[in-house]
């Protein structure tokens, strides 16, 4: 069974910048495509970003030019690092599979003030 924990999250102030872990057990990352999901409170969960298993990204646009997804295979860990955080960027933030997900993990809770 795979498991996903998510860490990185925080307080900060808008225009600051926060850079999100996610490693998972149970699977080898490398053979899957992978986003990184957020949901504020009172709000469907929505995705933010992927990278294929080639190392292509694609960004929501609410998000482009400001975060960067990445993934160390050999650590079997996903990044996303946000630059320019915006108080719209608060929420809870998940990583998964892109299709198929497996069970979510806990999240990691990011907190932006204005």
């Amino acid at each position: 069974q795979v498991r996903l924990v998510e860490s990185g999250g925080g307080l900060v102030q808008a225009g600051g910048s926060l850079r999100l872990s996610c490693v998972a057990s149970g699977s080898i990352l490398s053979n899957n495509g992978m986003g990184w999901y957020r949901q504020a409170p009172g709000k469907q969960r929505e995705l933010v970003a992927t990278i294929t298993s080639g190392g292509r990204t694609n960004y929501a646009d609410s998000v482009k030019g400001r975060f960067t997804i990445s993934r160390d295979n050999a650590k079997n860990t996903v990044y996303l690092q946000m630059n320019s955080l915006k108080p719209d960027d608060t929420a809870v933030y998940y990583c998964n599979r892109a299709t198929y997900y497996w069970a979510w993990g806990q999240g990691t809770q990011v907190t932006v003030s204005s």
